[in-house]
């Protein structure tokens, strides 16, 4: 594990992910600011020269070399760590031939941070129908990530004044209420209440659990999975300890009484709780990966392929993102860490 000295410059590398979309673009206006930390995108360098043309933004590339020591970053310069496209992009129009890249990108961004080249992991959005398209089976960055880490990934999305957690993610709707099972409720609410307390530094985190079902199952009228799993599960680790609540009906499960003192919301699946989350703070909101044993922040968005290379682009998201990264970073003082490692962190 590599300690980062308090108020100490380190590293914070960005993969752009899909480079027909407007990653590339967030990484040209990432490195129009001052930080103090050192921000390295691994990416195709002629890729990010061409976009900040099409913006018009100043950019001067640096190669990366790892064994010189980390400095603050000046407006309108960013370190590289060049990974060639398959073929040139054009914006807008996905080219399953740059999957390689994409994924390239990524796994060399994992091992930098697993070694502690780097201390923390921001991702630009990526297209999983390309990837998919390309022959390589990709449900996530999460799961991916977790493939490269050997992490127990929980996704957790974080917009100003509520966080939600998934216990599925990337799953077909018709696949959820198999993947429902006491064991991976567990798995997933452990890891909220550790990583809460680790990682966010909430002492006694207060999670609030969704039902599956309408009305979480109308008392087994509309399902039994709230009677069956999820509330023996919840009974079994309040006796812990825990601070549980549910399972809740999600159609109020949401409402200010309810999240009034809630530190997180688990959902079951994917929509049940994300458009809630975007609704309330989709362009802010910020994709934290719990779980893992490096420090992973994502966008809360897509590819948005119609705006790649016009400017007409919000990266409030990113920011945020880079932000909650550094946040971290500072208050864990580790690099990368085992999974099971104490942590102390700040929460977006």
């Amino acid at each position: 594990m590599n300690r980062i000295p308090t108020g100490g410059t380190f590293r914070i590398v960005i993969t752009p992910g899909e480079p027909a979309g407007i990653g590339p673009d967030l990484c040209v206006l990432a490195a129009q600011r001052e930080r103090p930390v050192e921000l390295v995108a691994i990416a195709d360098p002629e890729l990010l020269e061409r976009r900040a043309r099409r913006l018009g933004r100043p950019l001067a590339l640096t190669p990366f070399n790892p064994a010189h020591s980390p400095h603050p970053q000046p407006p309108g310069v960013l370190k590289v760590l060049p990974v060639p496209l398959r073929r040139r992009e054009h914006c807008g129009h996905t080219d399953p031939a740059n999957a390689p890249y994409v994924l390239d990108t990524l796994q060399r961004a994992g091992r930098g941070c697993l070694d502690g080249t780097f201390a923390a992991l921001v991702t630009g959005p990526v297209h999983k129908g390309v990837l998919n398209d390309a022959g390589t089976p990709f449900t996530g960055h999460t799961e991916f990530l977790a493939a490269i880490t050997g992490g127990d990934p929980v996704m957790v999305l974080a917009a100003p004044g509520l966080r939600v957690a998934l216990a599925t993610t990337h799953l077909a709707l018709r696949d959820v209420p198999d993947a429902i099972t006491a064991a991976r409720l567990e798995r997933v609410l452990r890891i909220l209440h550790r990583d809460f307390i680790r990682r966010l530094g909430i002492e006694r985190p207060r999670i609030l659990v969704c039902g599956l079902n309408p009305h979480a199952g109308e008392s087994g009228h509309l399902g039994r999975e709230e009677i069956e799993v999820i509330a023996p599960t919840l009974d079994r680790l309040r006796a812990e300890g825990m601070a549980l609540e549910g399972p809740l009906p999600a159609d109020t499960a949401f409402t200010p009484p309810r999240l009034a003192g809630a530190d997180v919301v688990l959902a079951m699946y994917h929509d049940q709780g994300l458009p809630v989350l975007k609704h309330i703070g989709f362009g802010r909101a910020v994709n934290l990966t719990l779980g893992l044993p490096i420090v992973r922040t994502s966008v809360d968005h897509g590819t948005a392929l119609d705006r790649a290379g016009t400017g007409h682009i919000d990266a409030g998201s990113l920011e945020a993102a880079i932000e909650t990264a550094i946040a971290i970073v500072r208050r864990t003082g580790a690099a990368s860490a085992p999974a099971d490692a104490p942590h102390v962190s700040a929460g977006p």
